[in-house]
């Protein structure tokens, strides 16, 4: 059994609620803002968004893991929670508040098992530092990505 870690972050995103959850439903685009994730495969396609199964491979510092997650509860638009169900025991939600027409909270919330092998080299408190500000830096390069596509819509759409 290893040592279970929990990071919460959170970004205001310039940009209605309807264009975060767009672009966050995208996994396939999720290797562009999440700098550890190498891969997200669709296994199960139960729905047109979002799908239920998906295969995920984190590359990091040496180490590469891979897991299947489960999303465990789906309200569109709003909140989105999931489970890994073998591979790197994770699991976490996104909450998504619109705080009026053209700004939108994310609160991301990761757990995941750190497992013994990491656990004796590292110590939990520098790990933990480490993976939040990686988080922060990663929903940090989503809001940039969100905004840069909602103003290029903008743009476009006052040019037609």
């Amino acid at each position: 059994m290893g040592i279970w870690l929990k990071h919460d972050v959170i970004t205001i995103v310039n940009a209605p609620l309807d264009s975060v959850w767009n672009t966050w439903s995208d996994l396939n685009s999720m290797p562009l803002w999440m700098s550890w994730i190498e891969s997200v495969k669709t296994v199960d396609q139960k729905t047109s968004t979002l799908p239920d199964l998906t295969e995920w491979t984190l590359a990091a510092n040496g180490f590469k893991f891979k897991w299947k997650a489960q999303i465990t509860e789906r309200i569109e638009g709003q909140k989105l929670k999931w489970e890994s169900i073998g591979g790197l025991p994770t699991k976490g939600s996104v909450i998504f508040d619109e705080n009026n027409e053209v700004l939108t909270t994310v609160n991301l919330s990761v757990t995941y098992e750190l497992p013994k092998m990491i656990a004796r080299i590292m110590e939990e408190n520098i790990l933990g530092k480490m993976v939040t500000n990686e988080l922060q830096a990663n929903i940090d390069r989503f809001k940039n990505l969100v905004e840069k596509n909602y103003m290029s819509e903008q743009s476009n759409s006052t040019n037609v």
